[in-house]
C-alpha cells in the first residue's frame, strides 16, 4: 500500500539532491588539492560545500527533524523519528581522479526505515528516485530490477572498505567464488550508483562489507521499490548502521548469498 507521508517528501529531496550535485559540477576536474581523511580516503572541498548545502536545505525546511551526514555525523533534532541520511559524494575517488561515476545521496528516513530517497549522479545525467509504495524512477521513468534468475548469467558489483587491508582474505575469497559463479564481478567505486543499477537491471547484484548508512540509506529503497531483495551478506534483515549489505534483483538473491559464504562472508565482521 503506497506510503500517504513519503510521496510529499520526495520532491524536496530531488530538489536538494539535485542543487548538491551543481555544486559538485563546479567543482569537478578543477580540484587544486584534496586531503587524507586516511590512507585511501579521500575529502575534498566539494564534499564540504555540497554537505553544507545539504544540511542547511534539509533544517530551512524542516528545522525539528534529524540529519546524519557523512562528513559532519549527527546533527539536528535527537529526538525527531525522521533522520536524513546524506553523502554529499559518494565516489571521491572517482572524482578526485575525474571518472564520472560519482554522485549525491539523500535518503529520509522515518522510525528506522527510508521512505523517500534520491540518488543523483550529475556527470551521467541520471538522477533515481524512489518513495516507499510509489516505486522507483530515473529521470521521471518507472524503473525495475532485471528478471535473471540464473546465477551465471549475472553481473555483480562490488566495492571494498578503507581498512581492507584488516579483511582482504575474506574480501578477496568473495571475488573469487563470485567470479567463479557469475558472468562477472566489477568494481566502480560509488555504493550508491552500485545500488541505482541494481534497481535499473543494468547489474543484478551489488555487495560490500565495510559500508556506511549514508551509502545505503537510498539505494536500499531504490531497490526495494524497483521489486529487488536488500538483506545482510548471511541473508539477515538488513540494518543499514551494520557494514554487511547484499542488493539483488530477488532472483539470483540465494544463489549469490551461498556463493558469498563459500568464498568467506562469514568471516567479516557483523
Amino acid at each position: 500500500m503506497p506510503n500517504p507521508v513519503a510521496p510529499d517528501y520526495l520532491a524536496p529531496v530531488e530538489e536538494i539532491a539535485r542543487g548538491a550535485g551543481a555544486i559538485l559540477m563546479r567543482h569537478f576536474r578543477r580540484l587544486a588539492s584534496y586531503d587524507k581523511k586516511g590512507a585511501v580516503d579521500l575529502l575534498t572541498i566539494a564534499d564540504r560545500e555540497s554537505e553544507e548545502f545539504v544540511v542547511e536545505a534539509i533544517l530551512t525546511r524542516y528545522p525539528d527533524h534529524a540529519i546524519l551526514a557523512e562528513e559532519g555525523g549527527r546533527r539536528g533534532n535527537a529526538e525527531s523519528p525522521f533522520l536524513w541520511v546524506v553523502d554529499p559524494l559518494d565516489g571521491t575517488t572517482n572524482f578526485v581522479h575525474g571518472l564520472r561515476i560519482f554522485c549525491v545521496s539523500i535518503a529520509l528516513m522515518h522510525e528506522g526505515k527510508p521512505i523517500a530517497g534520491c540518488v543523483y549522479a550529475p556527470a551521467l545525467d541520471e538522477c533515481y528516485c524512489a518513495a516507499r509504495g510509489n516505486g522507483a524512477t530515473r529521470n521521471g521513468e518507472r524503473i525495475h530490477v532485471s528478471p535473471n534468475t540464473e546465477l551465471i548469467d549475472a553481473l555483480v558489483v562490488t566495492g571494498f572498505p578503507a581498512n581492507r587491508k584488516a579483511i582482504l582474505d575474506p574480501l578477496v575469497g568473495m571475488v573469487r567464488t563470485a567470479l567463479e559463479d557469475t558472468r562477472g564481478v566489477l568494481r566502480l567505486g560509488a555504493a550508491a550508483i552500485d545500488f541505482s543499477w541494481v534497481a535499473a537491471g543494468h547489474l543484478d547484484a551489488f555487495y560490500e562489507y565495510g559500508i556506511k548508512p549514508w551509502d545505503m540509506a537510498a539505494g536500499w529503497l531504490l531497490v526495494e521499490e524497483a521489486g529487488g531483495r536488500v538483506t545482510g551478506l548471511s541473508g539477515e534483515p538488513f540494518d543499514p548502521f551494520r557494514p554487511r549489505v547484499l542488493a539483488s534483483n530477488g532472483g539470483i538473491h540465494d544463489a549469490l548469498l551461498e556463493t558469498l559464504k563459500r568464498g568467506g562472508s562469514e568471516e567479516v565482521p557483523r
